[in-house]
């Protein structure tokens, strides 16, 4: 299976300028082949091949006077941002098509310097790791990372990104065995909520953090700031890093306790049970700001991808299941409930229940159903998985710690 690892790079003043000429390289390759097909649709010519763009739009632009600064970045960072938008174009072309699962996806945009993220990707090709900790970067040179942990293996790939605060991070795509962990008896059911964050079956409740909701205050203050400066101006583009900084503390704060959140359910269960939430639709309601906060989509994707890497079973238990409405101890559907509701008596058996963990309790057996019938993956099939090379695609976060005591020592020498 694949994962990704994400580490914190500083690079100098030289280091900046040209990791900035090669995202701007990329942008602008990315969008003359983008621009050579859009014409060739609409006049009604044949879709033109990845075969004929990078001859004419990398080999043949650089000999030209407009485009002669394309030579001073490396030939790879070109080279994958045309298979970028051929990925991107197929992923839009099987979106139509019905074979790609999961929400339509959208035919490629243009980029712009503007954008909240530049990014270029690498293969071994175009960088190496150092003996002395630094990652060499073709044409750009030795960039300082702050190594929070050792690479499991040998890296077949690297992403040098810059967010819209400034930051700049090298993410690493390794191939790695799954690590699975020892059998428990344990399973568990997840009722996600925003009074609390997360209600499991056997009574434990994580409390919901409100990142966003917390920072508010400091937010609205610089909102306040950026407001009154003028656009365009010096002072505008400080306090706009400084709302950007902002975000970003709140995006790291929430995807941190996303991973030690799910870490530690993966290893205390061997079978985790969630209920398949329409977020997308929440999103839009009077409740959208609080169910962004939340973050349930990353946390449940974080969940899935863990249990596949340590043998745990995963299920998702479809959306329309009443698990607010079923007793938990006898079955009777006593009906619909409005949110205000946290407590209510069976009318059948007269047992008091907690809204969130009778759901949490329901939604434990109606994944242990799901599983009798074949319709989730078991441990069995996820270490048959990582037997078989099968690809498991690599999170565009950073993947979780490593357990205590593992030794991780390949891919960074000298460390």
């Amino acid at each position: 299976m694949q994962l990704r690892y994400n580490y914190r790079a500083y690079p100098d003043a030289a280091q900046r300028r040209a990791l900035a000429q090669a995202f701007g390289c990329a942008r602008v390759v990315w969008n003359d082949c983008l621009r050579d097909r859009k014409e060739a649709h609409a006049a009604g010519l044949p879709y033109v091949k990845s075969a004929q763009l990078p001859r004419l739009r990398i080999t043949q632009a650089k000999r030209t006077e407009e485009r002669a600064w394309l030579a001073d970045v490396s030939a790879v960072v070109l080279q994958q941002s045309l298979r970028d938008l051929d990925t991107a174009y197929k992923n839009f072309f099987d979106s139509l098509r019905g074979k790609r699962q999961g929400r339509k996806v959208g035919p490629p945009r243009y980029k712009s310097k503007k954008d909240t993220r530049q990014s270029i990707r690498l293969n071994t090709n175009a960088f190496c790791l150092q003996e002395n900790g630094t990652v060499y970067v073709a044409k750009v040179g030795n960039l300082k990372v702050k190594w929070s942990r050792r690479l499991p293996a040998a890296p077949t790939s690297l992403t040098v990104t810059q967010d819209s605060c400034g930051r700049y991070f090298l993410s690493f795509v390794v191939d790695t065995e799954p690590d699975i962990l020892p059998g428990l008896e344990t399973e568990s059911g997840i009722d996600l909520g925003l009074s609390a964050f997360a209600v499991l079956s056997d009574g434990r409740k994580i409390d919901s953090p409100r990142f966003l909701r917390r920072a508010e205050k400091k937010l609205k203050r610089l909102q306040q700031d950026l407001s009154r400066k003028a656009k365009g101006s010096k002072n505008r583009a400080k306090v706009r890093i400084k709302v950007a900084r902002q975000h970003a503390k709140v995006a790291d704060r929430r995807r941190d306790f996303h991973h030690k959140a799910s870490t530690q359910i993966i290893r205390d269960s061997q079978a985790v049970y969630v209920e398949d939430l329409a977020v997308s639709g929440l999103g839009r309601t009077r409740l959208a700001k609080s169910v962004h906060d939340a973050g349930w989509s990353a946390f449940v994707g974080m969940l899935e991808y863990k249990a596949v890497r340590h043998g745990r079973t995963f299920a998702k238990v479809d959306r329309a299941f009443p698990s607010s409405q079923v007793c938990s101890a006898c079955g009777f559907r006593d009906g619909p409930k409005p949110l205000h509701v946290r407590e209510w008596t069976c009318g059948a058996c007269g047992i008091v229940h907690d809204r969130d963990h009778n759901a949490a309790r329901n939604v434990l057996f109606e994944g242990r159903r799901i599983v009798a019938a074949g319709r989730a993956e078991t441990p069995n099939a996820s270490q048959s998985a990582g037997k078989t090379r099968a690809k498991v695609p690599a999170r565009r976060v950073e993947a979780g710690s490593p357990r205590k005591g593992q030794t991780t020592q390949a891919g960074i020498p000298g460390l």
